[in-house]
């Protein structure tokens, strides 16, 4: 049985920075693209980045790019994205997803195989 589960959220200050996981069991992710969402309160859930199978490619939307790096490793069955540099605009609950994809991946893709549950960031004074 598969199954996705995010960690690593919590509270954070503006400027401050968090290490999100993604752990990811029962499939062989060399045939999966790993991707981040969020859902901010009252907002819809948005793809916040994604990295390709072969890691080789990756995504990010507009306003973290710089600040955010997504990774993989798929032998451990984990993904991670680092968050730097985090503003209170970043509060939301992330999602990790997964899909098969055999090149790439594209930000507005939502229609992931597995999710997980979410974890909760929230940035704020």
């Amino acid at each position: 049985q598969s199954h996705v589960a995010e960690s690593g959220g919590g509270l954070v200050q503006p400027g401050g920075s968090l290490r999100l996981s993604c752990a990811i069991t029962g499939l062989n992710l060399d045939y999966y693209a790993i991707h981040w969402f969020r859902q901010a309160p009252g907002k819809d859930r948005e793809g916040v980045s994604c990295i390709s199978r072969s890691g080789s490619s990756t995504n990010y939307v507009d306003s973290v790019y710089g600040r955010f790096t997504i990774s993989r490793d798929s032998a451990k069955g984990m993904a991670a994205l680092q968050m730097n540099g985090l503003k209170p605009e970043d509060t939301a609950v992330y999602y990790c997803g997964v899909k098969q994809k055999l090149q790439g991946c594209r930000l507005n893709d939502d229609d992931m195989t597995y999710w997980g549950k979410g974890t909760l960031v929230t940035v704020s004074s």
